[in-house]
């Protein structure tokens, strides 16, 4: 339908969303209908077709993060979104209807403060988070602020695009900011869930050599099909660190990108005897965890722990034409939202490699 020379599209009252129930360690998660949200005046309404399900979501339905949902009277989590563009505010100029677009964990941003614009704009003290601050990414229709959401290019799929906007923006912000070289040896713990393997395959894109430390074949067999030259399984490893030497050409790694926070106590050990070398903490740890070595391995290594928290709109662009050019394959298992329930216990157990896409269309 077209009015006004614009197109149009039927847009209904309600739609259906994921929520959480019993905020805290007891939560649970049920499919309810609400209400079609209306786009402001500098917001377009998105669409979504796909959701990505990220462990962060599960640690803060389950509070152990210290912003609470309930303090922004937000019921539903999430915060990596991909859709399409069915109504504008009436100021937006820079989308049209049918544009495919992306949500990210960081809904919107300042643009006027010191951090915005010194590039750090994902610490913008008075950002917008999805799924915190404002309703996350498991609602069918949601608003997103015009001048910060991610358009997707044609060709990379909406179960690609979506995982994209938080673990393959996260690991390549950090892997951006470590000032590796092609060729360097990057070590991922944990690197067979969502993030880690994101990074794998960023990594590999960007001529590093990435190398997988995890437990099973089935992550395996999923990290070598996505780009590991190596996979340490650390359940049946004598030596994990020795191993991991062994293959960074006897010297040790690069980089060590660590995606599951339990790997934090070891990270170090990874590096061996290369000069140089930097820890990257990515992955969130909800206890105290302590990150270091002597002080003189610092000195006469030249060795370096940083700390990245997301990668900014630029870095998501860069991220998609990854996907686009064809260098990043998909990673998930497609489920609808009727198992969203379900997919929240078994990636709270553990027990999904790679990552877990609601498709809202199934």
């Amino acid at each position: 339908m077209v009015s006004n020379g614009v197109a149009q599209v039927e847009i209904p009252k309600r739609c259906l969303a994921g929520v959480v129930v019993n905020e805290g360690p007891d939560f649970s998660v049920e499919i309810e209908e609400v209400d079609v949200p209306e786009p402001g005046p500098d917001d377009i309404l998105i669409k979504l077709n796909a959701s990505g399900l990220c462990y962060s979501d599960i640690a803060l339905m389950a509070g152990e993060f210290p912003q609470r949902m309930s303090a922004f009277n937000c019921r539903t989590p999430g915060h990596e979104g991909s859709g399409v563009v069915v109504k504008l505010g009436e100021n937006v100029k820079n989308w049209k209807i049918g544009d495919r677009a992306g949500v990210k964990p960081i809904r919107d941003i300042c643009g006027a403060c010191e951090l915005c614009w010194d590039g750090l704009e994902s610490y913008c003290r008075n950002a917008v988070h999805s799924g915190t601050s404002a309703t996350g990414t498991f609602q069918h229709y949601i608003t997103s602020p015009a001048k910060y959401t991610t358009p997707i290019p044609d060709g990379v799929p909406d179960s690609v695009a979506a995982p994209l906007m938080c673990s393959g923006l996260t690991a390549y912000g950090a892997l951006k900011n470590a000032a590796l070289k092609p060729g360097n040896w990057v070590v991922f713990p944990g690197g067979g869930g969502g993030v880690g393997i994101q990074g794998v395959q960023i990594a590999k894109a960007m001529g590093f050599r990435p190398v997988v430390v995890d437990a099973g074949s089935q992550k395996r067999d999923f990290s070598l099909s996505r780009g590991a030259e190596a996979f340490v399984d650390f359940k049946e490893s004598k030596d994990v660190a020795a191993d991991v030497i062994r293959i960074c050409d006897g010297i040790g790694a690069h980089g060590v990108a660590v995606t599951a926070a339990p790997a934090y106590k070891n990270a170090v050990s990874y590096v061996g005897s290369r000069v140089g070398a930097t820890i990257m903490c990515i992955g969130l740890a909800h206890e105290p965890m302590i990150v270091g070595a002597d002080p003189s391995q610092y000195v006469f290594s030249n060795l370096s722990v940083t700390g990245t928290a997301m990668g900014t709109q630029k870095d998501c662009i860069d991220v998609l034409d990854f996907a686009r050019r064809g260098l990043l394959q998909d990673i998930s298992e497609v489920r609808p939202l009727s198992m969203l329930s379900r997919s929240v216990k078994e990636l709270r157990a553990g027990q999904v490699p790679g990552r877990i896409v609601i498709d809202f269309n199934l």
